[in-house]
């Protein structure tokens, strides 16, 4: 999960702080949002600019954002509520329930993050710095179902990112790593 590259979402999102957007490019962060959900969801996500303006209604309990314009590359991200609810407790650094089995696509992948702290901002000799591909993130009430599964990124199928934390959840490559 790489959410210390979207605070600046994430506080767009939640406190209502509009940003500023070239109009020019509302159907290029359309496109770039979609990109991180399946196909079979696309046409009922809803989207979000950086104005906190709806680019797209859905029908689904999936909004998707495009990549945030201080990165470079893709990492675009589509979460259903609980993923939501979780965004908001890790940006104010709170702790967070799950209340519910949450899943959130990156499927146009990341920039990478590290997979031990949710808030590091670079790679580092000792931060386990991950650039994922396409994947899936999923969070769940019971923790201790984490507890039954690896925490190696390397491992060639899903691991526990940030393990230890209010913020652990299950990410699940999908694709190749870019």
């Amino acid at each position: 999960m790489k959410f210390a590259r979207y605070l600046p979402l994430v506080v767009l999102v939640t406190a209502g702080i509009p940003a500023i957007v070239n109009a020019d490019d509302k159907q290029a962060m359309l496109d770039d949002a979609l990109s991180a959900a399946p196909p079979t969801l696309r046409d009922k996500v809803t989207v979000m600019d950086w104005d906190n303006n709806v680019l797209q209604k859905g029908s689904s309990t999936y909004t998707c954002f495009p990549t945030p314009p201080q990165l470079e590359g893709t990492a675009p991200m589509c979460m259903d509520g609980p993923w939501m609810a979780w965004a908001q407790a890790w940006m104010k650094k709170e702790p967070v329930e799950t209340k519910a089995i949450g899943i959130s696509y990156m499927l146009a992948g990341d920039g990478g993050a590290s997979n031990i702290d949710p808030y590091a901002e670079g790679k580092t000799a000792d931060n386990q710095w991950v650039v994922e591909g396409p994947h899936l993130m999923i969070i769940t009430p019971d923790k201790t179902l984490l507890d039954s599964l690896p925490t190696d990124p390397n491992n060639g199928g899903p691991y526990v990112m940030w393990k230890g934390t209010p913020y652990e959840h299950i990410m699940v490559p999908v694709g190749p790593r870019k």
